[in-house]
């Protein structure tokens, strides 16, 4: 192992251990993966429910479409590849969350410490969207107090969550009952309600409502400005999976092209490969067996791949630069989607009006030496790929119509301009965030940041200030790890076979059987759990370093510390050297004077060998518990926020 490439942190009591729980630290909202996911390990499902319930009002959404930021900083995932987080909370949502029909558990496992502590009969407030931005803003002030009312324009409530997600990814009503858990708590929700249309900022204003909140999203597609763009047959990504999801077919040709690389352009060529609607053959379908249904499906899968309809992605990255997951991209080449890397839309070739194919470019580059996005082409290698209708999935775009002037809500670049401290806008008593205020980006960065809208909007009515402080202590640890945990190899969630998944819209992943949940759970490395060391009974014997089945423990030189730590160490230790003459000594010099323990955290395993074989009992293991609290502060911050 190259020891010189370890980045060497001495611990503290504060900001290094919350790190060391990187799933955690990486969850928007902080949810508490290592306790569900331990808890699933351990059977106890009711407690893994609560776990991840706790700081998410969207936990049994999450559990299926989550970007789960948490996998992607999973410390298992070093060693061989990240715990399966985002399934594993589905599997315990799927028993306890909302979709049971039962809402009592999800009232009751709201987190209350991540709410204002002052509570109270208060103010109406308006949310504007039924999005997850609105909702969840929704969610906190009505259990604050507050009488809130959500105007949805749409005639069902959800937003992107039905609009833009495809019906076979996430399960409508599943999202009903989310939503209706949300309701049950004494939101009151108008649908067929759209601001600018049936009603203005300043009418809410008039009619009483003394804060409102604009949850409004980017509900466009965006096209690019290509010859040909004007045809017959050319859509947006949210133009087609708005139609796509609520049953209506877009008129589409047999070969369709996709632009774009992430997981909505896979979203699209996914819901494009599927059937849009109900046909005799499709009401047949239903009066079938399983069996029978599964052999139906493959057949139909087999004649759409032999001909009768073809699905091309085209994107600027290589295929190891796609933004869209793995999965997404696996799932689908199983299902038949032809992937077009490193080429760029030149132009849309029309024909008597319509579509009748796409002229690519090869791209060289997407990213210049800063990393950014300034995409370089081979304008002499020119390919026309023969298709009849284009699809643009490069992004969203917003629709601030409904603003006037004399609402005082200002914007730049197209969104909603706000205080990323607070998001308040430049109106006083209006909120923004998700994606509005900060651009496309996952659910749960939009649910993150309503949490602190709406702490800010109570603070803003109520004349307060409320900070989110981190509580901690540490416990002994006693605990067991499973058989093999760390030979068990990660095992994504059961899908439908390929066949029958791209020949209807059922819901394409399952859930983990149980005993697969529990070994999947059994992954994980319990990064809350962390070897202590006592430097002042420590004998420097090396047991610890001789019995590392990881070879991560090593003595070394104090020279491997930066000098302003070792030497802060030496003075504690009553060395009394300046530090000027410290820093002026050789390696050798300061290596003489002591040595450190270094510790290679990326791949500990949290076997404890290290702390059964220490002699002097100077390795400890225990448990960093720590979790975020609402507190009120007694004098609000006038720089925060503005009262009129």
């Amino acid at each position: 192992m190259d020891m010189g490439n370890w980045q060497l942190r001495v611990p503290d009591d504060s900001q290094y251990w919350l790190e060391m729980v990187k799933c955690q630290y990486a969850c928007p909202v902080n949810t508490d993966a290592c306790a569900y996911v331990t808890a699933i390990a351990e059977g106890r499902y009711e407690d893994a429910y609560r776990a991840a319930r706790a700081t998410n009002p969207f936990a049994s959404i999450c559990g299926r479409v989550c970007g789960a930021p948490c996998e992607a900083n999973c410390r298992r995932g070093s060693l061989d590849e990240p715990v399966a987080i985002r399934a594993l909370k589905r599997f315990v949502t799927d028993k306890f969350g909302p979709e049971t029909g039962d809402y009592a558990r999800y009232r009751e496992g709201c987190d209350q410490r991540m709410l204002p502590p002052n509570r109270g009969d208060f103010e109406r407030v308006a949310v504007i969207g039924a999005g997850v931005s609105g909702l969840t803003v929704a969610h906190d002030l009505v259990q604050v107090g507050y009488k809130v009312t959500v105007f949805e324009a749409d005639a069902k409530p959800g937003g992107m969550l039905t609009t833009g997600v495809p019906v076979f990814r996430l399960p409508r009503e599943l999202v009903n009952h989310e939503i209706e858990a949300i309701v049950s708590m004494g939101v009151d929700l108008k649908c067929n309600m759209k601001l600018g249309r049936d009603f203005t900022i300043q009418q809410l204003r008039d009619e009483g409502y003394k804060a409102i909140f604009l949850g409004v999203g980017l509900p466009n597609g965006r096209k690019l400005s290509l010859p040909g763009g004007d045809a017959q047959g050319v859509y947006d990504g949210m133009e087609f999976l708005r139609a796509f999801n609520d049953g209506k077919a877009l008129e589409l040709g047999r070969r369709v092209m996709v632009v774009g690389g992430g997981n909505v352009a896979y979203d699209v060529a996914r819901s494009a490969l599927r059937p849009l609607e109900a046909s005799e053959e499709d009401l047949v379908r239903e009066t079938m067996g399983h069996e029978e249904k599964v052999a139906y499906d493959v057949a139909r899968s087999a004649l759409r791949l032999s001909g009768d309809k073809e699905i091309h992605l085209m994107c600027l990255e290589s295929l190891e630069e796609m933004p869209a997951d793995k999965v997404e991209i696996h799932e689908g080449e199983e299902e038949g989607i032809r992937l077009h890397n490193r080429r760029g839309p030149k132009e849309i070739v029309v024909e008597n009006g319509r579509v009748k194919a796409m002229r690519t470019v090869k791209c060289l580059s997407v990213f210049n030496e800063e990393r950014r996005f300034a995409p370089t082409f081979d304008e002499t290698s020119l390919e026309d790929i023969p298709v009849d209708t284009v699809i643009f999935a490069i992004g969203q775009t917003s629709d601030l119509s409904f603003l006037s002037e004399a609402d005082g809500v200002e914007t730049e670049r197209g969104l909603i301009k706000v205080n990323k401290d607070t998001y308040q806008t430049t109106a006083p008593d209006i909120f923004a965030c998700g994606d509005i205020a900060h651009g496309a980006r996952l659910f749960i960065d939009a649910i993150a940041s309503a949490h602190t809208a709406a702490r800010s909007m109570h603070d803003f009515l109520r004349g307060t200030r409320t900070d989110v402080v981190v509580r901690k202590r540490w416990e002994p640890a006693v605990y067991t790890m499973a058989e093999g945990w760390h030979r068990e190899e990660r095992c994504n969630a059961p899908v439908l076979e390929s066949g029958v998944r791209s020949a209807s819209t059922e819901i394409v992943e399952l859930s983990y059987p149980e005993e697969m949940a529990r070994r999947q759970g059994a992954r994980c490395l319990r990064c809350n759990i962390n070897t202590v060391f006592d430097t002042s009974t420590c004998i420097a014997c090396n047991g610890c370093v001789d019995v590392c089945p990881e070879d991560l423990i090593k003595l070394v030189g104090l020279s491997r510390l930066k000098d302003e730590d070792a030497w802060l160490k030496l003075e504690q230790a009553g060395a009394g050297i300046p530090f000027e003459a410290y820093r002026a000594m050789s390696v050798e010099e300061k290596d003489e004077l002591g040595g450190i323990m270094l510790k290679d955290e990326s791949t500990c395993i949290r076997c404890a060998m290290c702390a059964s074989r220490c002699p002097t009992h100077a390795i400890l293991m225990k448990r960093f518990v720590h979790y975020k609290e609402c507190v009120a502060v007694p004098s609000p911050n006038p720089r925060i926020l503005y009262r009129k």
